[in-house]
């Protein structure tokens, strides 16, 4: 069982336990639960139903993250699928019209300008 539905049962015995108690001591005796106990009940149910929430919208979240990376690596894979196609080609023209010596020639040092020379 997900936290959420266990938060959910929590909730509901919590405060159907307190309401039957309240309603049997009151039938009986006349008057009703003590206050602690009340209280207890209370906050139990309380508690119980703000982690539901917040399980339920981590559910959410984690559903929508999902859903954005599979979107974002199809993308990927499109753009690199493009990409490879035409960077080869570039490249394998180039190396076809220089020929197999063509050296690479790297760029000059920075820094220098033109009243260095």
């Amino acid at each position: 069982m997900t936290l959420k539905w266990l938060a959910v049962v929590v909730a509901v015995v919590s405060v159907t336990s307190c309401v039957t108690g309240n309603v049997v001591v009151g039938v009986v005796d006349g008057g009703q639960l003590p206050l602690v106990v009340n209280l207890f009940a209370l906050i139990t149910a309380g508690t119980a139903v703000v982690l539901a929430v917040v399980a339920e919208l981590h559910d959410r979240l984690n559903d929508r993250v999902s859903a954005l990376t599979e979107f974002l690596v199809a993308r990927l894979n499109e753009i690199e699928a493009h990409t490879g196609d035409r960077n080869t080609g570039f490249v394998e023209g180039y190396l076809l019209s220089h020929g197999q010596e063509a050296a690479v020639v790297p760029f000059g040092r920075r820094g220098r300008g033109a009243a260095e020379r």
